[in-house]
């Protein structure tokens, strides 16, 4: 039997105790490169083009290799990113953008205003937002080589703010003229890290280096605005699925920073000394189960509804052995602390849940015991505690509920599929936003009900759709917020969707490795630097 030096250091933090790693492997550790950081994201990527998939762990990918026209300032501000100038026409329905100086792609050609002309187009075929935009366009075209309008059939005073959202990354043309429903694997953009297919290893580990010819702005970084200075040479994500092991390598100094790591292994890391836990998105995540409307028993309102009774958040949370200050229940589909977070149609939220009204539901629904699978993301902690309360729940019940265990990577391809269980299909899957973005109805692809065009789940209602649609036409605060109270009275009758529990996702680092940007969902790595 050969014991590795990372089992022995598992085992060391199983019982506690310090392992000392021999003095060979201790000069190995010291002469590795100091500007080498690695690192252990949530969950594996598997899928790399993040408007084809909106897996954070895609978009993490999109925002080391791409740029983007526009980007959210800590203050959740739109500023330029690409854009060097821009203005608008008097009659507020043409927009003219030049973009900056010094623009190129990984591949040593330049950047033209026709690469975000196809790269807006194919960004409005996917995104809820981007859809939006394209309904509301007459036209989008080159002017020349540094310039490119939007020409709006009425106007629209949220353009700007749309296309700062985080998945509109700015690809080459030949890319982007590709249809959204098809994969970009070519892995070549503009931004201030190029992937390195050189040393590239499925499954185990994706290697991205400092973009040494990008031009940063010259503004200071402010959220994922300002000057992206990257200040390492390297960054290495390693794939580290069991918990226990990433945590003991970030102990051992092999790794030097593990996002979301499990809530029981937290008491540990805040016992060394050399390690850092830290909050990057203070508003939380909000944990969300997506049932299938395409396939029974989801296809029908009442059984939709029974989980909406059924589900127990508190005992959800309980189960994540989180500290409270880490934790939450939700009642709004806006969010706890978005400005349109409200109480409508809330009444079903009760504590310790109401399974006999789920249970009467699910006979109402004609439910007959077929099988109802979860897929259960065995790599993520939050979402696989998530997934075993939920069975556990239904299965009290009477529901025939089956887990069915993959990394997140299988889950974001599995998740594709509209047929039954049988083919391959699903019933339940358990994902996330951060609570910041339920806050905007046009932009969270949580909070859209348009079927087969939507999201996965495929939620739909044309009343609900309908008044969405009104948002972007409004202009106070409180004729917002009444809207938001139609829409969450709406959704809650046909359950778009059903909460499962906020948390706070902390993240843990080694000491030496400091400045990464707080913000929603994502983790810049430009800023971070390595001592």
């Amino acid at each position: 039997m050969t014991v590795s030096r990372r089992d022995l250091i598992k085992a060391g933090l199983a019982t506690g105790t310090a392992v000392s790693m021999p003095s060979v492997l201790r000069a190995q550790m010291a002469s590795a490169p100091a500007r080498t950081v690695r690192m252990v994201m949530a969950g594996d990527l598997r899928i790399f083009d993040p408007i084809f998939s909106t897996a954070v762990i895609t978009a993490d990918h999109g925002l080391a290799i791409y740029d983007t026209l526009f980007s959210l300032d800590s203050k959740f501000m739109p500023q330029p990113q690409i854009v060097g100038r821009w203005g608008v026409s008097d009659d507020k329905k043409i927009y003219t953008f030049e973009l900056r100086e010094g623009l190129g792609w990984h591949d040593g050609t330049p950047m033209t205003a026709a690469d975000c002309v196809a790269s807006i187009r194919r960004w409005g075929q996917k995104d809820s937002g981007g859809k939006l935009v394209m309904a509301r366009t007459e036209d989008i075209s080159k002017k020349d080589d540094r310039t490119f309008a939007i020409k709006l059939k009425e106007p629209l005073g949220i353009l700007i703010d749309f296309l700062a959202a985080n998945s509109l990354f700015v690809m080459r043309e030949k890319d982007a003229s590709r249809p959204a429903t098809e994969q970009v694997t070519e892995n070549i953009g503009s931004g201030p890290f190029k992937f390195n297919h050189a040393l590239a290893k499925p499954g185990a580990s994706f290697t991205y280096d400092r973009n040494e010819k990008y031009a940063p702005r010259s503004e200071a970084p402010d959220g994922f605005a300002g000057g992206k200075i990257v200040k390492v040479d390297r960054v290495i994500w390693e794939n580290i699925s069991d918990q226990q092991t990433a945590v003991a390598a970030l102990q051992a100094g092999e790794i030097d920073f593990v996002n979301n790591p499990s809530y029981d292994l937290i008491p540990t890391i805040e016992r060394d000394p050399n390690l850092e836990i830290e909050v990057l998105d203070k508003a939380g995540q909000d944990n969300i189960l997506r049932l299938n409307f395409l396939q029974k028993p989801f296809d029908n309102v009442k059984a939709r509804q029974a989980m909406l009774y059924l589900i127990d958040q508190d005992a959800i949370v309980r189960a994540m052995g989180a500290d409270t200050k880490y934790t939450g229940t939700i009642s709004s589909i806006f969010g706890n602390r978005t400005l349109y977070s409200n109480n409508e149609n809330t009444g079903w939220l009760k504590k310790g849940g109401d399974p006999e009204r789920a249970r009467q539901l699910f006979r109402e629904a004609g439910y007959s015991g077929e099988k109802v699978v979860i897929l259960d993301a065995a790599n993520i902690p939050v979402f696989h505690n998530i997934a075993q309360v939920v069975a556990a729940q239904m299965r009290k019940i009477g529901v025939n509920a089956e887990l069915v265990a993959s990394d997140w990577g299988g889950i974001v391809a599995r998740r594709a599929n509209k047929g039954p269980v049988e083919n391959g299909g699903w019933s339940i899957f358990i994902s996330s936003d951060s609570d910041y973005s339920m806050g905007n109805p046009l932009n969270s692809v949580f909070l859209t009900a348009n079927g087969e065009n939507g999201w996965f789940g495929w939620p739909k209602n044309d009343e609900y759709e309908a008044l969405r649609s009104k948002w972007a036409d409004i202009d106070t605060l409180e004729e917002r917020r009444a809207l938001a109270r139609k829409m969450q009275g709406i959704w809650w009758d046909f359950v778009g969707d059903v909460p499962a529990g906020q948390v706070l996702f902390p993240t843990a680092r080694r000491k030496t490795l400091t400045g990464i940007i707080g913000m929603p969902n994502l983790i810049p790595m430009w800023n971070m630097q390595k001592a």
